[in-house]
């Protein structure tokens, strides 16, 4: 009958447990949602907890280092101002009312130039780990501990090519030693901190994460493999540690990306194990010996792997090999490609470039190469890379010239003053020899040879070789601010 619908028992009863649980759900899940509340809370608590008790542990390792050099400034002497005892217009009283009318041969002046960076203590020894460029060329080192005491420290070596450097303390029972790491074992995501004296702000902590790993090519230093980090990087951070979530040091703090001179997201810290294997050579001989193998390389482009058909292979070209070189006699090959060294898979050119250099003049390496299709290892014995470049600028027609040259690294650039500029440095001119009566000294920087730019002692061989048929070298030389064309005779 229309109107007299009755509800089955059945449906009552769901109805009922859907209206009850429903209520239910109302009153409790404020509750619910105060206990997830009260869930994240504790959690980002306890992460900030973590990083207060790593500073606690790390900040008292980090010291402040105050560095003193002296700094010349104007021109070195000329050679007529040297032997013209009529030289009126440098003279200190001349210069009162007429200037400096000849700025070339103003006398150099002298004055102490202050400076600061930041280190790490890594044994109770007193050693110190901070940049190269902190305290390679200091007079004086001055370490400031998080509670005030002072230490005069010395250098025990320092490496330009990495840009790292140890120096030492007195030792002390009390000394909080900072633990190094494993950085090969840091992902890209993970939290870092970094601790040091930006501005001269002592003991200062930010924190960021690793925003990329194996950076090569960017130009700070010879060789490069480093962890970039967003943490908060600025001048006066340089020497100190970037530290994970274990409390341990995995790199040190080295550089900035900066358009304005201050932090812009990007720092650069030098990974700890390449920072393991520099110390250990800088306590033994208090400079590095890199090893050698004699090969140019080319990275490995999409149709260079089509070419080779490699596939999915990764590694790099050999180009060319030297000869006489430790590769050459162990049998590597121009068209090789090297894909594994020590077990290690190479990544690319400056990687490969990095696993040579790190290993010692003498030590044995088993090198995985890709020829024709198959895969082939070669044990060779390195060799070492300063006796490779000494030999290089030693030879017949460098004999005859009477000069020697070296590599413009970045601490020669700043102590002459070529910062901006690319080249090699005169290191030796011998008495007698057609450079010398051409004026030729040390310190002077060649920019060009035989009308080509040269930046590294190859390029400056290579546009040497010329020589031998024309029986004369045309060098563009700079010294100081001023630059000239020299012609030397063979």
């Amino acid at each position: 009958m229309k109107g007299n619908y009755r509800i089955p028992r059945s449906g009552v009863w769901m109805f009922s447990v859907f209206t009850a649980g429903f209520v239910l759900f109302l009153i409790l899940s404020p509750w619910a949602w105060a206990a997830s509340d009260t869930d994240e809370l504790a959690l980002l608590q306890k992460t900030s907890k973590a990083f207060t008790y790593i500073a606690k542990k790390a900040i008292p390792t980090v010291v402040f280092i105050k560095v003193e050099k002296t700094i010349q400034t104007g021109q070195q002497l000329s050679p007529y101002q040297f032997n013209n005892p009529f030289d009126l217009f440098s003279d200190e009283f001349f210069e009162r009312f007429f200037g400096h009318r000849y700025p070339q041969l103003r006398k150099p002046r002298q004055y102490k130039q202050m400076g600061w960076g930041s280190g790490f203590i890594i044994s109770k020894q007193g050693y110190i780990l901070t940049n190269n460029h902190v305290v390679g060329d200091a007079d004086k080192i001055t370490v400031q501990l998080a509670n005030g005491r002072e230490f005069e420290a010395k250098i025990i070596g320092t490496d330009p090519s990495s840009d790292v450097a140890l120096i030492k303390i007195k030792g002390s029972e009390d000394l909080p030693v900072l633990p190094l790491g494993d950085s090969d074992k840091l992902e890209v995501g993970e939290w870092v901190m970094a601790i040091g004296n930006p501005f001269g702000l002592s003991h200062t902590m930010t924190v960021g994460v690793v925003s990329a790993k194996g950076r090569t090519s960017v130009g700070i230093s010879d060789y490069e493999d480093f962890i970039q980090t967003d943490a908060a990087i600025n001048p006066g951070n340089s020497g100190g540690p970037l530290i994970n979530m274990k409390g341990e040091a995995v790199g040190i703090n080295t550089a900035i990306f900066s358009k304005s001179g201050g932090y812009m997201g990007i720092g650069f810290a030098i990974p700890i194990n390449m920072v393991k294997a520099i110390k250990k050579q800088l306590i033994a001989y208090g400079k590095v010996s890199r090893g050698y193998l004699g090969v140019y390389l080319q990275e490995l482009s999409k149709d260079l792997i089509e070419s080779f058909n490699l596939k999915d292979i990764k590694g790099v070209l050999v180009v060319d090999v030297t000869e006489g070189s430790p590769a050459d006699r162990a049998g590597i090959r121009r068209g090789d490609v090297v894909v594994e060294m020590n077990g290690k898979r190479v990544e690319d050119v400056g990687h490969f470039r990095n696993m040579v250099a790190l290993s010692e003049p003498g030590s044995k390496a088993r090198i995985v190469v890709i020829r024709n299709g198959k895969r082939i290892e070669i044990e060779v014995t390195l060799g070492s890379q300063e006796k490779a470049v000494a030999r290089a600028t030693r030879t017949d027609l460098m004999e005859r010239l009477g000069f020697t040259v070296q590599d413009l690294t970045r601490e020669l650039a700043e102590q002459l003053g070529y910062e901006l500029k690319e080249g090699v440095v005169i290191s030796q001119v011998v008495p007698g020899t057609p450079a010398q009566l051409a004026g030729l000294r040390p310190g002077m920087l060649i920019l060009e040879v035989n009308r080509k730019e040269v930046k590294n002692t190859r390029q400056f061989l290579e546009a040497l070789e010329i020589s031998r048929r024309t029986e004369s070298v045309l060098l563009l030389v700079q010294y100081g601010q001023y630059t000239q064309y020299v012609v030397l005779k063979l």
